[in-house]
């Protein structure tokens, strides 16, 4: 039961589940941003050089072919395209990644240069002004 009662607290604690949450929405703005690039971006830039659609983009290495068995072999290429589309995904991501790790970190700066609250007096500083007042009067 120890094991248990370990996980549970394991799995409760805030950090556990911040992290859970922080993933999950990085995985959908990774989806969000592959969207982006694949059907907002690429297609005009692509049209802008021509007409090229960047996931038609290889290089063939070997060709497709048949052997005396008559199956099918594939042919081999070097999708150069795709890579170019994963490369723009990550440079939004990054990107996107860097603006808000800046915002939280002038967020920090602006919490740090608030000046503290001074402490609350202790109950000997507290007496102590009241015997002064009293003595003023």
């Amino acid at each position: 039961m120890k094991i248990v009662q370990e996980f549970k607290q394991f799995a409760v604690k805030g950090n556990m589940v911040d992290m859970a949450v922080g993933i999950i929405i990085g995985g959908a703005f990774g989806k969000i941003v592959s969207s982006l690039v694949n059907d907002v971006i690429m297609p005009p830039l692509g049209l802008l050089l021509g007409g090229v659609n960047f996931t038609d983009l290889k290089l063939n290495l070997k060709a497709a072919s048949v052997d005396e068995a008559g199956n099918a072999i594939e042919a081999v290429t070097l999708n150069y395209g795709t890579f170019i589309q994963t490369f723009i995904d990550f440079l939004i991501i990054a990107f996107a990644i860097f603006i808000m790790i800046r915002a939280m970190n002038n967020l920090k700066k602006k919490e740090e240069a608030a000046p503290a609250a001074p402490p609350e007096p202790t109950t000997q500083e507290k007496l102590l002004t009241e015997i002064r007042d009293a003595l003023k009067k």
